[in-house]
This record gives structure tokens, C-alpha cells and sequence, in this order.
């Protein structure tokens, strides 16, 4: 993941914890579905440690969804606008997300949105990106159900709307900054610069700290758009 979007995980073996630090929900949660996962020792210090023998550790983030539902105005624009920078730079890097819920990325202490479901992942070059076509008759029309024929690999970025825009504050950081998401067009137009061979870079941190915006002129930043720094 060059882009700096996609969550890390990390793998251990034979982890300590302190005893204490668990409740004993959890503790019976553990010995009944991984009961060959745990053991018990002591420390040198006499204390009682719980010891996972495999572990996968993910950096601990607020998910995207939470952080909209909670946060204040700004933060709601601000996980906006991560979002869709987020997405944006996964598609320009030839990564497309697949299931783009908010409940599947997560805000790191930094503000920084980035993705960590990647159960339907797969290349942006081997989607089909498509518009909704228009309906042929009033039946279709009227339909409550998809009425177009939807193949493997098809993608459709003007539906997007109906599961990301539901809460009023979400729609209007939304369309003020991306308005474009929803069009097929700029998927389209990463495709095809992919299959033309270009190389996006990208900047993993402010453009604002970038040499050529501290020490040059006339020069112009990244195509996706700033987002305030997280409170």
C-alpha cells in the first residue's frame, strides 16, 4: 500500500497481557472460542499474565461511521473529506475498495481516514465502471428493484449515494467537497490514465509541507482536497 490508506496489521506470537487488564466476560469469550489460543504464567514480579499464543494487532482507530455520528460539524467535514481523499487516492493507486461503507475505515489520532476491509477488494482496472441506464419504460421506471442486468465487475458510482449520504450533515461536507464521487466519469478517468501507465504520486502528509509550497512558487497541489487538521 503505497498510498498510506490501507491499515496495517501485524501478527505476534506468544503475547503477555496482564491478567488484570481483562474482565472475565472476556476471559470465558477467549477460553471458549480460542481456548488453545491462551495460557496462563506468572511474571517476574508475581503478578498473573494472560499470554495469546497468535495474534493479529491492528492500530486502534475511531471508525469512520462513529466519528460522523458523534463528531461536530467540523470533524463530520473533516472525516468527510478523508473519505473521499482516501477513496480517490486507493483508485488512482489501482485499489478499489469494494464494500465503501464508513463502518470500514477508521480515523487514526492523527485524522487520517484509511481502510481496513478488505474482503472485496480487487484491481480498479478489472472493474467495469458504468452508468445507471435510463429506464425503457414506466414498469422500470417505477421499479423498486434493480432492473439493468449487472455483471461481475460492474460497478455503478452514481448508486453510492444511497448509503452514504443518509444523514443531512454527511450530504452537505459530501457534496460541497466531492461532488464528483458520484460520477462515473472520474472513476473512468483514473482507469484509464492506470491503463495508460501513469504513476499517481502521492503525499502522505499536508501538501502545505511540501518543499515546492514552502520554499517555490506557481506550483500547484495534489488533485484531492485538503482537509482541515483534526482538532
Amino acid at each position: 500500500d503505497r498510498v498510506g490508506r490501507m491499515a496495517d496489521t501485524l501478527e505476534y506470537s506468544d503475547v503477555a497481557f496482564p491478567l488484570s487488564r481483562f474482565d472475565e466476560e472476556l476471559i470465558k469469550e477467549l477460553e471458549k472460542h480460542a481456548p488453545s489460543m491462551v495460557e496462563y504464567q506468572r511474571a517476574e514480579d508475581g503478578s498473573e499474565e494472560i499470554v495469546i499464543r497468535h495474534v493479529y494487532i491492528e492500530r486502534r482507530m475511531t471508525p469512520l461511521n462513529i466519528w460522523l455520528h458523534e463528531g461536530t460539524d467540523a470533524q463530520v467535514e473533516h472525516g468527510i473529506i478523508e473519505y473521499g481523499n482516501a477513496i480517490k487516492e486507493l483508485i488512482a493507486a489501482n485499489i478499489f475498495p469494494g464494500d465503501m461503507l464508513y463502518k470500514n475505515f477508521g480515523v487514526t489520532r492523527h485524522g487520517r481516514v484509511v481502510f481496513y476491509d478488505y474482503d472485496e477488494i480487487e484491481y480498479l482496472t478489472d472493474c467495469n465502471v458504468r452508468r445507471v441506464p435510463a429506464p425503457r419504460n414506466e414498469e422500470e421506471e417505477m421499479s423498486g428493484e434493480v432492473w439493468y442486468t449487472v455483471r461481475p465487475h460492474d460497478i455503478f458510482p452514481e448508486t453510492y449515494g444511497t448509503f452514504l449520504l443518509g444523514d443531512p450533515r454527511v450530504r452537505a461536507a459530501f457534496m460541497r467537497h466531492h461532488p464528483d464521487f458520484f460520477d462515473a466519469a472520474m472513476w473512468q478517468h483514473h482507469k484509464d490514465r492506470l491503463l495508460a501507465g501513469h504513476v499517481h504520486d502521492f503525499f502522505a502528509y499536508h501538501s502545505q509541507e511540501r518543499f515546492i509550497h514552502r520554499y517555490g512558487s506557481g506550483a500547484t497541489g495534489p488533485a484531492t482536497e485538503e482537509p482541515r487538521r483534526a482538532a
